[in-house]
This record gives C-alpha cells, structure tokens and sequence, in this order.
C-alpha cells in the first residue's frame, strides 16, 4: 500500500518561507515521477513542481519558479517542497504525488498516487 503523508503547511505572512515535507511508504520509488500539486479555493488543482525519482532536472511551474524547490531525501524516502518568498496567492492545500513513470506530466491524472494534502495559507 503506497502512502503519501504531507507536512509542513501553516499560516505565514507575505515575504516568507515554508518547507512542506511528503513521507512515503509502501514502495521503492526510485522509478517513480514525484510532484507538487495545488488547489486553491474555487480554482482548479495546479501543478506545481515535479522530478523523476532517478535524477534528471526538475521541473516548475512558472508562477513559482526561481522560489520554490522541489528536493528528496533518498535516506528518509522524504520528498520536500521549499517555498521561499510566498505570495497571497500561493494559499492552497497542496498534495504530494507519485507516478508508476519515469515522465514527468503537468497532468493531475497522470498520477497514480496522491496525499491527503496540507494547507498553506500567506498572509498579506
């Protein structure tokens, strides 16, 4: 049974910083396309971040790119979202996500497994 278990979300303000962490079990991941989605109120889910297990450069959606990274901790089988410089309209629940591939999708459907989520909420 694949688990995914996200931590890591809470209220700050505008300006600051969150590292959310997904915890995963079950499986060895290390063929796996591991990501970050996000939905915000009355929006539609929104990809965020992804990379393949095995290496390779990540991948960012452009509203975040240059102050989110997406990182692993291949001893913890930990995957982790660095968000810096967080904007009002980054509030969401995000949700960690694995894929049975080697390739990266912006597609949510695309993915095989998904967390419970955990909410981000920046302040103004």
């Amino acid at each position: 049974q694949v688990q995914l278990v996200e931590s890591g979300g809470g209220l700050v303000q505008a300006g600051g910083s969150l590292r959310l962490s997904c915890a995963t079990s079950g499986r060895t991941f290390s063929s796996y396309a591991m990501g970050w989605f996000r939905q915000a109120p009355g929006k539609e889910r929104e990809f965020v971040a992804a990379f393949t297990w095995s290496g390779g450069n990540p991948y960012y959606a452009d509203s975040v790119k240059g102050r989110f990274t997406i990182s692993r901790d291949n001893a913890k089988n930990t995957v982790y979202l660095q968000m810096n410089s967080l904007k009002p309209e980054d509030t969401a629940v995000y949700y960690c996500v694995a894929r049975r591939s080697y390739g990266i999708t912006r597609r949510g459907a695309d993915y095989d497994y998904w967390g419970q989520g955990t909410q981000v909420t920046v302040s103004s």
